[in-house]
């Protein structure tokens, strides 16, 4: 029996230190440098699943003299990117590095959709008169610098402070008075969820048709990494699945009853689902892309515009300057979206500082063909996935120094040359300096909004969105700690999640929410 056990024991051995040298081998003699897992070829995944974005974070700040690294897993390697300069020629190698070739499956798994869908969604990929091509164009014409952009953000900010006056008037006798204790991030993300909704699909929106409709939201949103896995999902992400269901049952049934041809709808709605039908795509499957494009117009505004309210009312010092701010673009009762996105530095300073503390997402591509990176310096193997890692480049004390871990909005006062929407524009492939950057710091270091070929196309409404919620708040109410013990407490980010999008706190945050004396009615023009 003893010898049984030795031998068996000798082959395990053997195995293992078989495999731990194989998941050390590179594949070509410049292949970024390897990190070799105690468990080979399963200990990243295993750890991603287990620390969420903590763990490749915790590891690329531990190494970091390596720009990038190679972590070897099952069949492929993924290609971490740690360094501005890097990320920025990942960016501009879109030809041979892409995101759009995993979209399919991603959305498989997270949406849910059907075999037929999956074959629409992946013909012609990275090519004109491909279905992800057509979206992609429309979106970014829609929501690029333009009139159709103007013309969305002023109506999402009027939407939100009509939202914000209808609750203050349905609760104006305890809001002038003890006022409301809340929640902060589940409060604003209501006005969100809500706005949002009401703005892409008019009245009939169906996130309000029914009660418990925005919590299947959220739950679909919180769920979204074990739907990201697809392990039988019914049963190992059971919450977000049913939300998902229940979502996509009612946007469909509002497809069906041709809701979307309304004229409160806004044209970028239709033209998507123009452009579903005319590439063959299911009604249902329709309904479940809707699902995901709410998702990208909620989550990270909601979430954003809350760690900015906390920020700024934690402060009394900062709330006093960003208010004067707004208060000088207010007149008559009326408050200019213009002057708040050209007038307001200090406000639109801590809107980027809290994108930059809360941003741990991966920008991800696919490497098509072995690809050259620094002149040679480093070799890409296809078939290989490549992550920039914002969470890394965003706490890297040699980007940002010593206090990179502080909140200090002023870190973004240093302008630079921009376009009106308080973004710099993206030109050749190559992002030029960003607005509000120290000076010194590599454009590529800011990634809330990704890069290169899937800079968010949204970036520029979601600031609208924010400065003119984040504006109607500080100039409507004051927020306190709810305990009366003073200076709000903010918490840390819950960074051992996913980082699909801005994480939130470990904790909620309580606080009571009052009208201010003689606050006016905001009208956003």
């Amino acid at each position: 029996m003893d010898v049984l056990l030795l031998q068996s024991a000798a082959v395990i051995l053997t195995l293992y230190l078989i495999l731990y040298r194989l998941q050390a081998t590179p594949r070509h003699p410049n292949e970024p440098s390897i990190l070799p897992s105690r468990l080979p070829f399963l200990g990243p995944l295993v750890g991603m699943a287990l620390q969420g974005g903590h763990y490749l974070k915790h590891l690329g700040l531990r190494h970091r003299h390596l720009p990038i690294f190679t972590l070897p897993v099952p069949f492929s390697r993924l290609y971490i990117v740690t360094d501005p300069s890097l990320a920025a020629a990942v960016q501009r190698a879109s030809r041979t590095l892409s995101f759009t070739p995993l979209v399919p499956d991603i959305t498989r798994r997270v949406l849910g959709l059907d075999a037929a869908t999956v074959e629409v969604v992946s013909r012609r990929v990275d090519e004109p008169g491909g279905f992800l091509t057509d979206v992609h164009d429309m979106v970014y014409a829609y929501l690029g610098p333009g009139r159709d952009l103007e013309r969305l953000s002023l109506a999402a900010g009027r939407e939100l402070s009509e939202q914000v006056a209808r609750y203050v008037e349905a609760r104006s006798e305890r809001l002038s008075g003890g006022g409301e204790v809340r929640g902060l991030l589940v409060w604003i993300r209501h006005f969100v969820a809500q706005g949002t909704g009401r703005l892409l699909y008019g009245e009939s929106n169906p996130l309000a048709s029914s009660a418990d409709l925005e919590d299947a939201f959220w739950d679909f949103d919180h769920g979204l990494g074990g739907l990201l896995a697809g392990v039988l999902p019914r049963l190992t992400a059971r919450k977000a699945y049913r939300g998902r269901e229940k979502l996509v049952a009612t946007f469909e049934g509002w497809i069906r009853a041709g809701r979307h041809e309304g004229d409160d709808v806004p044209d970028i709605i239709r033209e998507r689902l123009r452009i579903a039908k005319e590439h063959g795509v299911s009604i249902q499957a329709a309904a479940r892309s809707e699902v995901s494009f709410l998702f990208a117009g909620i989550v990270n505004t909601a979430t954003t515009t809350f760690w900015t309210v906390l920020q700024v009312f934690a402060r009394r010092e900062l709330l006093d300057e960003v208010r004067d701010e707004v208060g000088r673009c207010m007149e008559g009762g009326e408050l200019s979206l213009e002057k708040l996105k050209t007038a307001c530095p200090n406000l639109l300073a801590v809107v980027r500082e809290c994108l930059r503390l809360g941003s741990d997402t991966y920008s991800v591509r696919l490497v098509k063909t072995d690809t050259e990176l620094a002149g040679g310096r480093y070799m890409l193997k296809a078939g290989s996935v490549v992550q920039i890692a914002g969470g890394v480049i965003h706490a890297d004390q040699g980007i940002w120094g010593d206090d990179v871990d502080v909140f200090d909005h002023t870190r973004f006062l240093k302008a630079q040359q921009t376009d009106g929407n308080g973004h710099a524009e993206e030109g050749q492939g190559r992002p030029q300096v960003q607005q509000m950057l120290s000076g010194g710091v590599h454009p590529a270091a800011f990634r809330a909004f990704g890069g290169g070929k899937t800079l968010c196309p949204g970036r520029h409404f979601a600031i609208n969105e924010i400065l003119a919620f984040v504006a109607v708040i500080l100039l409507t109410f004051d927020i306190e700690a709810a305990d009366g013990s003073g200076r709000i407490k903010i918490p840390k980010k819950n960074d051992g999640v996913l980082p699909v999008h801005i994480l939130e706190p470990v904790e909620p945050v309580m606080v009571r929410i009052r009208v201010r004396e003689n606050a006016p009615r905001v009208a956003i023009v």
